[in-house]
């Protein structure tokens, strides 16, 4: 599996506040311009997918989720049926 790189969401800035309610996950942040223009180029088929992702500093970031799924694969059909029963 080939690794990808990371692409960090431009405008988007995450932050978890230790002293706020256990319900509380943090806070997202967006610089407006910024986080448009990410979008427009990010979007694909109307949405923009995003992780919310803790560094090996400890710290939040907001990052671009560029999985994709895999095509299916068709089954080959058969004019026969070749059934084992």
């Amino acid at each position: 599996m080939e690794k990808q790189t990371k692409v960090f969401a431009d405008g988007f800035m995450f932050k978890m506040n230790p002293n706020s309610p256990e319900w509380v996950v943090g806070s997202l942040s967006l610089k407006a311009e910024e986080a448009i223009e990410f979008i427009k180029n990010n979007t694909d088929k109307g949405w923009v997918n995003l992780k919310i992702n803790v560094g090996k500093s400890g710290k939040p970031y907001v990052e671009l989720d560029t999985w994709k799924p895999e095509p299916k694969k068709e089954m080959a059909t058969s004019t026969e049926d070749n059934f084992p029963f």
